[in-house]
């Protein structure tokens, strides 16, 4: 007698770190964060029709532990994600990720996948969308200031959605420079390693701010943001950790997520309550004008929000349709009668004793 196998409700597709590997060689980097945008795009367009909640986040000294939800009203997801910025000294991930998508109707789960890749990509794409929008016309340059494990995702995502074709790299630790600078070669970018912050803002159109460390840090002085600029911050995402001068930002229109939760990280914790800003999903929908003129400063004071996962997850979900990149996970009590899973484990015994 052989043992039961799994029923046909049981399996839940899973996208391993492999899996996710294979589906980016699949597409492409490039032509990843390009459809990754397209489907972040469509949803801030029905911004309204989602469930809406800051993180839900369990903060230590050390870092944080998120949980992040949202649904449609026809499926639902949720990222868990954590930000340790002293990991990398123990060769850990600073940041990392995993996601569910699940059917409303049934509440089963349809999708298990890693979001540590992912969510390097899907807030590469969300930048570069919002930049879209809001960069000077023209704009051919950005600054990369902090080249960590997001800065590639971060430079092909601006040229192949804004059409940037030079990077101008720094970063406190020279070795992370240098390994942007290798992974960057033969991508279709001029790219030049800078020896500070200041040197680094030269000439650029957009300023690109992607550091870690969980303090009140200035990575960017007022003297050194001159007009017409877009100012991608995407470091600041907890209470505590910011990358910005507060007269930056004073000095700014300010566009953002959801600003119950970006009040709370992103770099406005500096400003007062009913300081003005700007949600990106009314500029993408015409409720609100972006960029409105050349000496405008643009600031995308970005946190990541649930939306931008849900679009991943969704993105991922149609993908492992056309693909064999992921394993099927018995997941799911799935017994003969939905009532008895009891039984279900008194016949699996049997079926071990008789095996």
């Amino acid at each position: 007698m052989s043992l039961p196998k799994p029923g046909p409700m049981s399996l839940v597709p899973f996208v391993s770190v492999e899996g996710m590997m294979q589906l980016i060689l699949q597409q492409g980097v490039e032509g990843m964060l390009v459809d990754l945008a397209a489907y972040i795009e469509d949803d801030f367009r029905r911004w309204e029709q989602f469930d809406k909640t800051p993180r839900i986040a369990a903060h230590s000294p050390e870092g944080v532990i998120e949980l992040m939800p949202t649904s449609d009203g026809r499926s639902y997801g949720f990222k868990y994600v954590n930000g340790h910025p002293k990991n990398f000294q123990s060769g850990r991930q600073t940041v990392t990720a995993f996601g569910v998508l699940s059917d409303v109707d049934t509440g089963y789960p349809v999708l298990i996948t890693e979001m540590t890749l992912l969510t390097a990509l899907r807030t590469a794409a969300t930048s570069a969308l919002v930049a879209k929008y809001l960069m000077p016309k023209g704009a051919r340059t950005m600054a990369m200031i902090g080249n960590g494990a997001q800065s590639e995702f971060q430079c092909l995502a601006f040229k192949a959605i804004c059409g940037i074709d030079t990077i101008r790299l720094y970063d406190i630790d020279p070795n992370a420079t240098q390994k942007a600078v290798h992974n960057l070669q033969g991508k279709g970018l001029t790219v030049v390693a800078c020896k500070t912050g200041e040197e680094a803002i030269e000439g650029a159109d957009i300023i690109t701010t992607c550091t870690a460390d969980k303090q009140f840090a200035t990575i960017l002085t007022d003297n050194m943001v001159g007009s017409g600029v877009h100012i991608n911050a995407i470091g600041g995402d907890c209470p505590g950790k910011t990358e910005l001068h507060r007269d930056i930002l004073t000095r700014s229109d300010i566009f953002v997520e959801f600003p119950p939760q970006t009040r709370i990280e992103g770099e406005i914790q500096q400003l007062p309550e009913d300081h003005p800003v700007t949600e990106f999903w009314q500029v993408v929908t015409g409720a609100t004008k972006g960029r409105t003129s050349d000496r405008q400063i643009t600031l995308f004071d970005s946190v990541g929000f649930a939306t931008e996962d849900f679009s991943a997850l969704r993105y991922i979900n149609e993908l492992v349709r056309q693909s064999d990149a992921f394993q099927k996970l018995d997941l799911l009590a799935d017994p003969d009668d939905p009532r008895d899973l009891f039984g279900m484990i008194e016949r699996y015994g049997r079926g071990m004793d008789a095996a």
